[in-house]
């Protein structure tokens, strides 16, 4: 692998004309006329300006997900209804804060989390095809190095869609696995790396099991791995990446679970490649974690040397400095600059603006050209 390679967590700043028509789809239950056409010129524009920012992994921007978790309701069976909200923990200790985040949330488009009612099956091939052929189309017309496409995990479909039909979690884990299959190979078999969102093995702390022992939870985030290790199973794993984080969004994050205390967990997973938050003020210090582990041979790292939640523009030099503490520990074959998450978790309801996000990734190239030329 080339030193300092550039990619990013997935989703960006999804274009107005892009959230029309996510919205027009939630409203009508179906895709208006006019989806494909503005999704796949939004995404082939997107793609086209990261490839000309220098970025080498590329994505589509999530551009036809209204959300990086819930965008299953659409493709599998089983979901209906509405999930009850789980605010962080670290969110109810400061309540002022709470209500500013919902005043700053005011006009988003809605974040639809359906339960599970049913059993959970695929139900509509179509639209992870579309994904795949856009993208494809794209990155050919863009000359990019190469692609990637976002999937969800068991573990995450579940803590957004809570479980009403199955007799407990462990059921319904090997359900969405079974379930999710079929997209994570088509994913890899279109030519493109798979990356599993896995914020269930941090965000899920002070979320779903904020009520719970710290073993309670880290006894879940282990099953967590080994469900999603068995819907990967054949799959190459250096073709695979799995993304960790503790919620993208600004706020205190005093209840995030210490990277130390899962990285064990997540280093069990399959994909090669991982993503995870280094950037942010809460967790940038925890790169020392990685001197007290036995990294395998085969793993890559992909630190956030961006903040995704903040229109701070990280300098270059900055970005530099945080690779060459990763190369110093893996070498700087095995580290690839990354973001702490995505841009546009969710359609319509990003906190950086989008010209500043791309002003952040243009940082984020020149300091791997940096550091590629310190090493």
């Amino acid at each position: 692998m080339s030193k300092f390679l550039t990619t990013h967590v997935g989703s960006l700043p999804r274009p107005d004309a892009v959230c029309d028509v996510l919205q027009a789809r939630e409203e009508a239950g179906e895709a208006p006329e006019d989806f494909e056409d503005v999704v796949g010129e939004a995404v082939e524009s997107v793609v086209a300006r990261q490839a000309a920012l220098g970025i080498d992994v590329v994505s589509d921007g999530e551009f036809s997900k209204i959300g990086y978790a819930n965008y299953v309701k659409d493709r599998l069976t089983g979901f209906s209804g509405d999930s009850p909200r789980i605010p962080g923990a670290d969110l109810e200790d400061f309540p002022g804060f709470l209500k500013m985040l919902a005043r700053w949330r005011e006009g988003a488009l809605p974040r639809p989390t359906p339960c599970c009612t049913g059993p959970v099956e695929v139900k509509d091939r179509a639209q992870s095809t579309a994904d795949l052929a856009r993208l494809r189309r794209a990155v050919e017309k863009a000359g990019a190095h190469d692609g990637f496409v976002n999937a969800a995990s068991p573990g995450v479909i579940a803590l957004f869609q809570a479980n009403q039909y199955y007799p407990d979690r462990s059921a319904y884990l090997e359900a969405l696995a079974e379930a999710m299959k079929e997209e994570y190979r088509a994913i890899v078999e279109a030519g493109f790396y798979l990356q599993i969102d896995c914020p269930d093995l941090g965000m899920g702390r002070h979320t779903t099991f904020k009520n719970d022992d710290e073993a309670t939870f880290l006894k879940s985030a282990h099953e967590q791995v080994e469900v999603l290790n068995a819907a990967l199973d054949g799959l190459p794993a250096e073709r695979l990446r799995i993304h960790v984080c503790w919620g993208n969004y600004e706020g205190p994050h005093t209840r995030d679970i210490g990277l130390d205390k899962i990285i064990g967990i997540v280093l069990k997973a399959r994909p090669a490649t991982i993503l995870f938050e280094a950037a942010n003020p809460r967790h940038a210090h925890e790169w020392r974690v990685f001197e007290t582990v036995d990294l395998p041979e085969d793993k890559i790292l992909a630190p956030g040397v961006i903040d995704s939640t903040s229109n701070y523009v990280e300098h270059p030099e900055l970005v530099a400095e945080r690779l060459l503490k990763f190369a110093a520990i893996a070498g700087p074959e095995r580290v690839m600059a990354g973001t702490d998450c995505g841009f546009g978790t969710f359609a319509g309801d990003g906190l950086v603006d989008a010209e500043v996000c791309y002003a952040k990734l243009d940082s984020l190239v020149e300091g791997a050209r940096l550091a590629r030329a310190r090493v």
